[in-house]
């Protein structure tokens, strides 16, 4: 693809996914994402047959991709759950600063009025949590009776929703804060030896927190595209 072509593709995915987050799948037209990306509709149905079809293109742009997130916490040496809360911070993040991963999620809400199925990063990302707590159990750091698969599938769950639900709730405790509350809970239930403080200090302490907003994000994305293997684990 032309670098002029990709430019405004881009353009168009961006405009949609502000329009997206801000009225929905039914309240934004074709015309709306012409006026807000200064393309004419024409642009828009050259690169996207349909609304429809630009609704699915964000949707695959960042929210049904997550699971790449994982190629930057690939280091063997490095604790498994410690890697999954760094993922969980970073897909925290994303979620609240990437346009393109909100309107994903907005669209994902919305999805029993969008004809086509949208694809969703939950059952890529429930495998790759179960995989780093299978390495955990391996090592000894699962209380007992804590089995990956089943336990996999609630934490994704309940981070979802979490994440999704933050912002409505009282209090000025900023997303980060609030996130390490929710893994204090769980790590006290998950560890074989709980300490999620310590953890938690050492999860932060091997994988700082991006700069806020879409360009921080975008830099890991570019990172993480460009190295190695970087499909799904």
């Amino acid at each position: 693809m032309q670098d002029r072509a990709r430019e405004t593709r881009r353009v168009l995915l961006e405009s949609a996914a502000h329009l997206f987050v801000e009225r929905g799948y039914a309240g934004t037209s074709v015309n709306d994402i012409s006026d807000h990306s200064g393309k004419t509709s024409g642009a828009i149905y050259f690169h996207y047959s349909s609304k429809e079809k630009l609704a699915l293109a964000v949707v695959r742009e960042q929210f049904a991709t997550w699971p790449q997130l994982a190629a930057a916490y690939a280091a063997p040496e490095i604790p498994p759950l410690e890697k999954l809360i760094a993922l969980s911070f970073d897909v925290a993040q994303s979620l609240r600063d990437d346009v393109l991963a909100r309107a994903g999620a907005r669209l994902w809400a919305e999805r029993r009025g969008i004809e086509s199925a949208l694809p969703t990063p939950f059952g890529a990302w429930a495998l790759a949590v179960t995989r780093l707590l299978a390495q955990a159990r391996t090592r000894g750091e699962l209380a007992e009776g804590v089995e990956p698969s089943a336990v996999a599938g609630a934490l994704v769950c309940a981070f979802y929703g979490h994440c999704t639900l933050t912002d409505e709730m009282p209090g000025r405790w900023d997303w980060r804060q609030r996130l390490e509350q929710w893994w204090q809970l769980v790590l006290t239930s998950l560890q074989a030896k709980p300490d999620p403080v310590a953890l938690l200090a050492r999860a932060r302490g091997r994988f700082p927190a991006q700069p806020e907003g879409p360009a921080g994000h975008r830099t890991r994305r570019r990172a993480i595209a460009a190295s190695p293997g970087a499909g799904p684990r």
